[in-house]
């Protein structure tokens, strides 16, 4: 085997290759590159050896079979070529014309291109039906995935030679077309773009974007984050190339992404991009000038000691039994008293739970029941300091109960509403108050997710943020400010990428299968974006889509047909039994949790 270019992924995939048993050529012009390589490959074997993972004897093979040299003439003799220079397609172009003069006749030619054009560079050379792509994940040690890129000129037996080869080196081989960004890139840097572009517009804050993935969508890293460990520049690259193959503006770079690879702040391998870093190649992050509650004005929040709950669903209950067990006294008021008795029993119940996973202790359960105190009317909320509606989402609806919380709170009581994807003011001006109203999005199942979204309108005060803060730290969750607008923090990144995977199966790309895969392995995503969609049902993503086309009427944005054909014939996910997959059987309950399920 040949690696050309001995950069992070280089060493990276030829560290895999010694370790499989395969002798091993390291082709780098920069000296300093090379050394770099051997070192990291004598660092990381120790570390196996420390591990148990290698033996001495078995180390020592493994810094045998990886030699180095500067010329690709070296590469002569190999089975197989990987390039992984830089992302510019006249340097790959012109590694791939020299290569093709030096290999030998049955040789293969893989490109690590992760959104440049495969079929291009085949056709530069003159064995075609030998080149391919082969795409590896950072670290190329731990992901599992590697996307095979096969063109319209690869002759079928040496993507069967390289799909053989990465499955014996304990990956996950996905085969994908020749497309910008492939399965994996292709729908995450639209993501990684959006979040650039949110940012850039001031709407949150770069720790509150990282965040709310991070916590909402139980992701292993933030978007701003992720973004500096890639590359800002590589990023923008990337981006520019699925820009021009697809002329959507989800893909054309967010203008920062220009502006700081202008100048220089490229992320950790800079020391600053997005965020700043104590030494150049560092991962520790050095504060600055940025503060979480620059938002809340430094104001004081409100005293709240009672809590009004409204509704009776999943949500709901879940809510009450967070504040329950953070020692406030709710009052869970709903349509009929049955039905507030009911929501008391399900929250007696996932306490129960608890108690049998030896979370809480029994006195701890019942000290928590007994503060809830069902109700059939909202005059129950008289007293309250605080009151979180979580009722359908309609804005009619909420803004009926609204004029009736206006009617029954106390003034300088802050209204809270959960919706994840209506207007928070709209919510508001059905009152006479609308500096006390603000959104409280929790996220799916209340008592697990960690995650707040706080949502300031206009007219919410800087102290009911402030409460919002306060409130939220007293339940040991991390509030997140954002603005009123569609979506929020977390909906408006999440929906468009499982949205672009609905796109990609439509589009006869790539299977649900794959693609789950793709995100899973390449990604480190939780569940995969289908995966996901059945969970959280169909007909309730279409309705977030929708909300956010509307809102940003962004062509881009629109559903994709299939998800519509889908939540018109009945097949709504898991619920239904059946949705992008089949199920034996319909849950009892909502499944999800750590996937970060938004509520509808």
């Amino acid at each position: 085997m040949a690696v050309v270019g001995l950069g992070t992924m280089g060493t990276g995939i030829a560290e895999v290759l010694a370790c499989a048993g395969h002798e091993v050529v390291g082709i780098d012009t920069d000296a300093a590159a090379a050394r770099r390589a051997v070192a990291a490959l004598e660092a990381r074997t120790v570390h196996l050896v420390e591990r148990g993972r290698l033996s001495m004897a078995e180390r020592a093979d493994v810094l045998a079979r990886f030699r180095t040299f500067p010329e690709l003439r070296a590469a002569a003799a190999a089975d197989l070529v990987i390039e992984v220079v830089s992302e510019r397609y006249d340097v790959k172009r012109e590694v791939f014309t020299r290569l093709d003069r030096v290999v030998k006749p049955e040789a293969i030619l893989a490109t690590g291109t992760n959104a440049l054009s495969v079929t291009r560079l085949a056709a530069e050379t003159g064995r075609p039906d030998r080149v391919l792509g082969l795409h590896f994940f950072a670290p190329a040690q731990a992901m599992k995935l590697v996307e095979v890129v096969s063109t319209v000129l690869t002759a079928p037996e040496a993507t069967r030679a390289v799909t053989a080869l990465v499955r014996s080196l304990d990956k996950e081989p996905v085969p994908v077309g020749d497309r910008a960004g492939f399965i994996a890139d292709g729908l995450l840097f639209g993501y990684l773009n959006q979040a650039a572009a949110m940012y850039e517009a001031r709407y949150a804050t770069r720790e509150g974007i990282d965040a709310a993935m991070r916590l909402g969508c139980g992701l292993p890293m933030g978007p701003l984050a992720l973004l500096d460990l890639i590359g800002v520049d590589t990023a923008t690259t990337v981006l520019e190339a699925m820009y021009e193959a697809s002329r959507d503006r989800l893909h054309a770079p967010a203008p920062v992404l220009r502006q700081l690879t202008a100048a220089g702040l490229l992320g950790r391998k800079s020391g600053r991009g997005f965020y700043r870093y104590d030494a150049p190649g560092s991962g520790t992050v050095v504060p600055d000038a940025e503060t979480p509650g620059e938002r809340s004005g430094g104001a004081r929040g409100r005293t709240v000691r009672s809590v009004g709950v409204a509704g009776s669903g999943t949500m709901a209950t879940g809510i009450a039994e967070v504040f329950a067990k953070a020692g406030f006294e709710v009052a869970l008021a709903a349509r009929s008293p049955e039905k507030a008795r009911q929501a008391v029993e399900r929250l007696a119940a996932s306490l129960d739970r608890s108690v049998a996973k030896g979370r809480i202790t029994p006195e701890q359960r019942d000290a928590a029941v007994a503060r809830v105190t069902p109700s059939g009317s909202y005059d129950a909320f008289a007293g309250a300091d605080l009151v979180v509606e979580a009722v359908a989402e309609d804005l009619y609806v909420k803004q009926e109960l609204f004029r009736v919380l206006d009617k029954v709170c106390r003034p300088g009581a802050v209204l809270a509403t959960t919706t994840s994807s209506l207007p928070v003011v709209a919510v508001a001006r059905a009152t006479g108050r609308p500096q006390d109203v603000v959104g409280l999005h929790f996220f799916n199942p209340a008592p697990a997710m960690k995650l707040v979204e706080v949502v300031r309108t206009v007219l919410t005060a800087d102290d009911v943020v402030a409460t919002a803060h306060e409130v939220s730290g007293a339940l040991r969750k991390h509030p997140v400010d954002c603005g009123d607008r569609a979506g929020f923090i977390v909906n408006a990144l999440l929906f468009p990428y499982l949205n672009n995977a609905v796109k990609m199966v439509q589009d006869h790309y790539a299977t649900v299968d794959a693609i789950d895969a793709a995100m899973k392995l390449g990604g480190g995503y939780p569940m995969g974006p289908f995966e996901l969609l059945d969970v959280v049902g169909l007909d309730v993503s279409l309705a977030i889509e929708q909300v956010l086309h509307d809102e940003f009427r962004d062509p881009g944005l629109a559903p994709a047909p299939l998800l519509e054909h889908l939540v018109s014939a009945g097949c709504l996910g898991r619920k239904t039994g059946r949705g992008f997959r089949e199920y034996a059987s319909r849950p009892s309950t909502a499944a999800g949790g750590s996937s970060g399920r938004p509520k509808g």
